[in-house]
This record gives structure tokens, C-alpha cells and sequence, in this order.
């Protein structure tokens, strides 16, 4: 079932579900709405959210709520905006819910009590906006650029009650994000108030719009790179949110309310109160829904014999490596920043400044993450490609790094999970281009929009590139930027990503150097994946190559070896689709219901 065109279908023929005077109240709203905008307006808005899920409560056993500020934008009943579309409608019940109508220009829940949050839907509503907005913001403001959906549109739909399961995902064919609800301990249980939940899917959304090719049948570590990686920004939004820390680091402290000892402020009680901890907090329901990630990472301790065992080539149990690394480093980073502090005053800080330092490294953390992005190869990554992505992207924007040595402690941190840098530069940084490249035929302007300039570079530059001749080539995208660095340091540069596919025999393997695995015949058709990242500078130049290249005979032969192990090769649609639900079974630990796309 296409679930956009059941809603579609919902929406279009409101008499059909006794939803007529609804559409036609929402429309003279709307032109009222019209009629009393007035500009110009605020560049952003606050809102109110819930910060983590309602499963965590502070100590008098509120909801923990945040009021996070989002880009200010002329909103119709939906919230309906230019980039996100709210559409609440219940496939289980075929309920259209009333649309949130009231307050488009404030904030309507921002002294409504924790029942009201809990049980109406246009706060529903307004959280999911709110939170997706708050994401796609993030990435449009570390990467210095607009940020595109991999569909061809430019609104994401997105369903707060999307129907009766323990369940949510995004799906790129529906254009949307799809949020269950399931009755659990006796109350109704809905995902669309967890922000972890919620940011999770919109992560996933962003990243197939920005590495589209993510999603193919490839390595474990592509497989799981995509679950970590949005757990990841999940993670580090929820520890940015100021409101949230505190009560993390009130459960577990001996010190008083107004100060925190440097007793507390070690390693092993930061994992203790606030990696798990916040594990404990979150309810077991809503586990079934976001997996187990976060409570099996956190107890992850650093070893380099995960990769070894086969339990961690299932996709997520995979990503739970990358996210214990990027969670222990952001610790690491915290006590750094604090430990001048503590000399400072003999040893005991005041708890908002501890706050405000873990909300700091969690949202520098989160920015070198996401522009670690523009760096990878856009096929077949591996955990290395994206270490030593993060390690370039922060050293072009931030070149000095001794002050709180990030890259220092990725590297280490990274290397004690058996994640070390794909680069054979130094400091796990991405090498410059090879050999000498003829720009005479380039036209600079034109290589910063137009994806058959950048394709004429890199013809006409193959050799030295090395890309191969027989294969299919096709430049995916041209994307200038301008990073901002916190010393208020401007980078512009120009990410161009080209793909390259070949169709070969299984015969024809050994010629290419690639290894077929054993039982498998020589008339199987193989499709091999290739691409790179080409960064240029301002002036055109080339920069990096970052590339996985379709010839590559180690990385191709893994490949090949891990899909063959698992029934890849041979299989229709149907068994490509079993695959991909096979993966979020093992996660969910239930038949799907619905499917992931990957």
C-alpha cells in the first residue's frame, strides 16, 4: 500500500470521511491567516516541543519540555510550511484529524499542562514540525547550503498518527515520515512525542537526500552507517537542548543542587548518569519503536573484535559501534572544556555551566558530523571513510584544534572501537588529488552549478582521477557552500558528486582482480558501484577526491562476499524487499508491518 496516495486521497475528498466543513474552516483561516501576516518578520520563531519522550520527567515528575527556536516562515493550517507538511491522517481509524489552526503566528502550547501535551493532537502536530524543522536546519547551517529531499518535491510529508503500530519510518516513496501509536500499560503510547523518534526518521530523510546511492545493497558498514548516523544526530540534538541535561545530571549526583564536584565530573559517572542513564529513562514501550540502540551502545566497551563477530553485521547491531564512539567521544570533549573550569574554582562549578559546556561539545560534535557528510564517498562508505571525512571537514573550517583537541580524541576513541581512517594522509586526513589536472578547458563559474562542466573536468582529467572508461558516469550533484567556523571564519567551497555503475559477469571478476566468492556461478550478473566527491575551492581548484573507486578489488570483493553470504544475488524485487524487512525485524523483534527502505 502507497500510504501518500491513501492520504492524498483523504485530503482531496474530505466528504468521503465527513471532513467537508473541516477543509472549508481551515480555508477561511487560512486567508485570514493571509490577510493579518506582516512583514517583515523575525528571522526565527520559538516553539514548544517535547524535549526527550513524556517516559522522562524531572524529579517532580513533569514532562521535560524545550522551547527551541526554528526558522520563521508564513504557516497555513498543517502546520503547512514551504518545506514540511503536516498531514494527520489515521490510516487504522480512517480518521483525518482537525488541523492545528490556532497560534500559526506564536507559540499556542507554551503554558499548556503535560495532559494537554500529552493527549492533543495539534500539539502532536506542531512538536513533529517543529522538530523536523529544527533538524533540517542543522544540516542546511553546517553544510552553508539549502538541503534537497532525495524525492522530486520539496515538502516532506509528515503523519503524527499515521496508524495503530509500534512503528515509524520514512519512506522516500510516500514523500514522508510515517509516526505509529500502540496502546502500552494500559495508555496510549504515541511516537510522534519522542525527539530522539522524530529525529531519527528526519536524519534518515536528509542523508538519502544527500547521499542518495546510501541506500543500495552494499557493506555492513554502509548498511549500519545509516541507522548510527541518524541515532547519532538524534543523540547529540537531545543533548544540545539545554533543558535536558540537567535533569540527567541531577539522578546519579552526590553534590548539591547549585554545584557539581569534580568527584562527578569524571568519565565513568558522565556514562553512568547521562548515557545511561538517559538509556534507563527512556520507557521500554517506545523501545520496540527506536530499537535498542542506545542502551546496547552505551554498554558497548572499546574493542576492536566487534567487526569480527557475526552478530555485528546485522545493520544495526553494526551502527550501535559508531554511535558508542561518537557518544564516548562527546564525553571525552565535556570533561575537556570543564577541566579549566574546575582548576579554576577549586574544584567545584556551578550545574548551569556544566550544562551549557555539554550542550556546546554536543552541538560542535553534531556540526562536524553532519559536514563530515560533503566529504564522504557517495557509494560503498565504510566507518574509516566517515572518521577521516569528519577529521578533514573540521580541519578546513577550523584549523587550529588545540584548545579542545576533537580530532585528537576522534582518532583515538574511533581507533579503540577498530575504526581507523580510511585516509593514508597524515592525521587520518584525506589526501589532495594526485598528479597534475588540466583546468584549461574548465570554466570556473560554470563548475559551481552545472553538473556537465564538472563532467567535462572530469573527462578530460579521468586518468589522473581514475576513473574507469567502460563504465556508466554521471555527475549526481553540484552544491556550493559557505561554512561558517565559530571564530566567524567563512569557507566557500563547491561539492560535486559523480557516480560511475558496471555490469559484469561473475567470469569476469578474476580479470578485475576482484575476488568472487565461493559457490557462485559464473553467469550471475554483478552490478559494481563506484563514485567520488570532488571539493573544490574557491578559485576552482580542486582540492580532495574522496572516492570509492569501481575497481577498487578489496572493497569490491567485500562487498560481494557479504551479499552473496546473505542471499543477495539472484533475487527479484520481492526477496529485495524481504531483505530490507529482514533487517528491521531483527531489530524490532516482530514481523514487519510496514517496510524500511534499507
Amino acid at each position: 500500500m502507497v500510504l501518500l496516495s491513501v492520504f492524498a486521497h483523504s485530503l482531496y475528498k474530505g466528504v468521503e470521511i465527513g471532513h467537508d466543513e473541516l477543509f472549508h474552516d481551515s480555508l477561511k483561516r487560512s486567508k485570514g491567516h493571509r490577510e493579518m501576516q506582516t512583514f517583515p518578520r523575525a528571522p526565527t520563531r520559538s516553539l514548544t516541543i517535547i524535549a526527550q519522550d513524556p517516559s522522562v520527567r524531572d524529579k517532580k515528575g513533569n514532562i521535560l519540555r524545550a522551547h527551541i527556536r526554528i526558522p520563521n516562515e508564513r504557516l497555513f493550517p498543517g502546520p503547512l510550511g514551504h518545506r514540511v507538511k503536516v498531514v494527520d491522517y489515521d490510516v487504522s481509524s480512517k480518521k483525518l484529524y482537525k488541523p492545528l489552526l490556532k497560534g500559526l503566528e506564536g507559540d499556542p502550547f507554551a503554558a499548556a499542562s503535560d495532559e494537554e501535551l500529552l493527549s492533543n493532537p495539534q500539539f502532536h502536530s506542531q512538536n513533529v514540525y517543529a522538530i523536523v524543522m529544527r533538524i533540517l536546519a542543522r544540516f542546511e547551517f553546517a553544510l552553508g547550503r539549502r538541503v534537497s529531499w532525495s524525492f522530486r518535491g520539496h515538502q516532506l510529508h509528515v503523519v503524527p498518527h499515521a496508524f495503530a503500530d509500534a512503528n515509524a519510518f520514512y519512506s522516500k516513496k510516500d514523500w514522508g515520515l510515517f509516526f505509529g501509536y500502540f496502546r502500552a500499560d494500559g495508555k496510549v503510547v504515541f511516537s510522534c512525542l519522542s525527539h530522539d523518534v522524530v529525529a531519527h526518521e528526519t536524519t534518515h530523510a536528509l542523508v538519502d537526500g544527500l547521499r542518495e546511492r546510501y541506500t543500495d545493497p552494499s557493506s555492513p558498514d554502509q548498511a549500519g552507517f545509516h541507522e548510527g548516523f541518524a541515532d547519532i544526530v538524534a543523540l547529540l540534538s537531545v543533548f544540545s537542548l539545554k533543558e535536558v541535561v540537567p535533569t540527567l545530571l541531577g539522578r546519579r549526583s552526590r553534590s548539591s543542587r547549585s554545584t557539581i564536584s569534580r568527584s562527578d565530573l569524571t568519565l565513568a559517572r558522565l556514562q553512568d548518569s547521562v548515557l545511561v542513564g538517559l538509556a534507563e529513562e527512556m520507557g521500554q514501550a517506545l523501545s520496540t519503536v527506536r530499537g535498542d540502540a542506545l542502551r546496547k551502545s552505551v554498554r558497548l566497551k572499546p574493542s576492536a573484535a566487534y567487526f569480527k563477530l557475526e552478530e555485528f553485521e546485522e545493520p544495526h547491531r553494526r551502527g550501535e559501534v559508531l554511535v558508542a564512539a561518537v557518544l564516548n567521544t562527546f564525553l571525552e570533549i565535556w570533561l575537556r572544556r570543564l577541566k579549566p573550569l574546575l582548576d579554576l574554582h577549586g574544584g567545584e562549578i556551578r550545574r548551569e555551566r556544566v550544562v551549557e559546556e555539554g550542550s556546546s561539545a554536543a552541538d560542535h560534535l553534531l556540526t562536524m558530523c553532519i559536514r563530515a557528510l560533503d566529504y564522504t564517498p557517495p557509494t560503498n562508505i565504510e566507518f574509516g571513510d566517515f572518521l577521516s571525512a569528519l577529521l578533514t571537514a573540521d580541519r578546513e573550517i577550523q584549523p587550529d584544534d588545540s584548545k579542545y583537541d576533537y580530532r585528537k580524541t576522534l582518532r583515538r576513541v574511533f581507533q579503540s572501537y577498530g575504526i581507523v581512517p580510511a585516509s593514508r594522509g597524515a592525521d587520518g586526513i584525506w589526501e589532495p588529488p594526485e598528479g597534475d589536472l588540466d583546468y584549461t578547458e574548465t570554466h570556473f563559474e560554470s563548475m559551481q552549478r552545472d553538473p556537465d562542466e564538472v563532467f567535462r573536468f572530469a573527462w578530460e582529467n579521468r586518468i589522473v582521477l581514475g576513473l574507469c572508461e567502460d563504465a556508466f558516469s554521471r555527475v549526481l550533484s553540484v552544491r556550493p557552500c559557505m561554512r561558517v567556523s565559530p571564530d566567524g571564519f567563512y569557507l566557500r567551497e563547491t561539492v560535486a558528486d559523480y557516480l560511475q555503475i558496471l555490469t559484469v559477469d561473475a567470469s569476469e571478476l578474476r580479470s578485475l582482480k576482484i575476488t568472487k566468492p565461493p559457490d557462485m556461478p559464473d553467469w550471475t550478473s554483478i552490478t559494481l558501484y563506484g563514485g567520488g566527491a570532488l571539493l573544490f575551492d574557491e578559485y576552482g581548484r580542486l582540492k580532495y577526491h574522496v572516492r570509492n573507486s569501481i575497481l577498487n578489488p578489496e572493497r569490491q570483493s567485500r562487498r560481494l562476499g557479504y551479499l552473496w553470504k546473505y542471499g543477495f544475488f539472484g533475487a527479484d524485487s520481492a526477496a529485495l524487499q524481504e531483505f530490507s524487512a529482514l533487517h528491521r525485524s531483527r531489530m524490532l523483534g516482530v514481523p514487519p508491518s510496514a517496510p524500511e527502505e534499507w
